[in-house]
């Protein structure tokens, strides 16, 4: 059965589609509400993401010998985000980890859910483990900062190198100051929970927020930048969702082949576009460069300071300095130029003016 939030009745909501359909896009002022949210006055109704369960003492061995990222030794409160991958080292599930004294929360996208507690289950063997799909018991708030007291609260670890990662980008990240937190609240109290909020000055911001938030801090989604080729080398997501030095798992041959090659056949990057179409391109969107293909829109959004920017996957060779067309649904093209997420080059260290996806305030 699709999922629609309670706060979908909220005035002003108007429904998402696609990744967020279920929850709002925007409740009638969608740049105010991106800018409350950035500085922290705002919070995001992520009630459509999956939520899986993992208990059971073996929990912590069973984890960690099939993801991406070291989860053997998590305490009570730790955040992580790990991914489980194919033979072949694409992307299977994306996980965001957080550790409880009883039992480890996956928070993934909500089509992932099911299958993900499926794999999990099916790799028990004798563990002492028990994995359930709690996606129908539990809502997700997006904010800043932590807003709901006493509420289990994800860290998002993004964008700092954890131990064992490797960043493909350069020294300096456009995130390296923000933070994104991610809170558990049981669904039957979503609506009072966001009373309370608002009662203290909290605004209520839709999705077109947070996805504007998470394109100018480069964080890619899974179902947005991944397809079924995906490998995490291409997305920057060694810094970190993989450990490197950690013991044997499933694509982790292709994780170490890609990175000591350090070329990945594909990369993640920033788009400034040019705005004069007043359009946005939808995901999907062909990007050109002299006329032939080069990659694809995965997501876009117009920014409160930066204007409209996406995020793009296109093919490692392309110049980082060349200017790029993006086409519309219509066949017309709009030039855009590239900010570098991940290095044609893995061994290339590339620099970038701290703050430069944030420039005045237009008017």
């Amino acid at each position: 059965m699709t999922y629609s939030s309670q706060l979908l009745q909220r005035p002003g909501a108007v429904a998402g589609t696609g990744l967020d359909a279920g929850v709002a896009l925007h409740y009638g002022a969608p740049l105010p509400e991106q800018r409350s949210l950035d500085r922290g006055l705002a919070v995001t109704d992520l009630s459509h993401l999956g939520v899986v369960r993992v208990s059971g003492q073996d929990r912590g061995r069973l984890l960690h010998s099939l993801a991406s990222q070291a989860l053997n030794n998590l305490r009570a409160g730790d955040s992580t985000r790990t991914l489980f991958l194919t033979i072949q080292g694409r992307i299977d599930f994306d996980a965001k980890v957080v550790e409880t004294e009883d039992a480890t929360f996956l928070i993934t996208e909500r089509e992932s859910a099911q299958g993900l507690a499926d794999f999990l289950s099916s790799m028990r063997f004798m563990m002492r483990v028990e994995v359930t799909n709690e996606t129908d018991e539990w809502a997700v708030l997006g904010a800043r900062k932590p807003l709901v007291k006493n509420a289990l609260t994800w860290t998002d670890p993004w964008p700092h190198v954890g131990a064992g990662g490797f960043a493909y980008s350069g020294a300096e990240h456009p995130a390296e100051d923000t933070t994104w937190v991610e809170q558990l609240i049981p669904l039957a109290e979503l609506d009072a929970t966001v009373d309370a909020l608002v009662s203290n000055g909290i605004k209520l911001s839709g999705s077109m927020a947070s996805e504007a938030l998470r394109i100018t801090d480069w964080k890619p989604r899974f179902g947005a930048e991944t397809d079924e080729k995906t490998i995490p080398h291409e997305l920057d997501l060694l810094r970190t969702s993989v450990h490197l030095a950690k013991g044997c798992y499933k694509g982790q041959e292709t994780i170490a082949r890609v990175h000591n090659l350090g070329h990945p056949p594909r990369r993640l990057v920033f788009l400034h576009l040019d705005g004069s179409e007043h359009t946005l391109p939808a995901p999907g969107s062909d990007v050109q460069l002299g006329g032939r293909s080069v990659g694809k829109v995965t997501t876009s959004a117009l920014h409160y300071e930066a204007g409209p920017i996406a995020l793009a996957v296109i093919k490692r060779a392309v110049d980082p300095e060349s200017t790029l067309d993006v086409l519309d649904g219509s066949g017309a093209t709009s030039p855009a130029t590239q900010e570098v997420i991940v290095a044609t080059d893995a061994g290339q260290v590339v620099g970038r003016a701290k703050g430069f996806i944030k420039p005045p305030s237009r008017t």
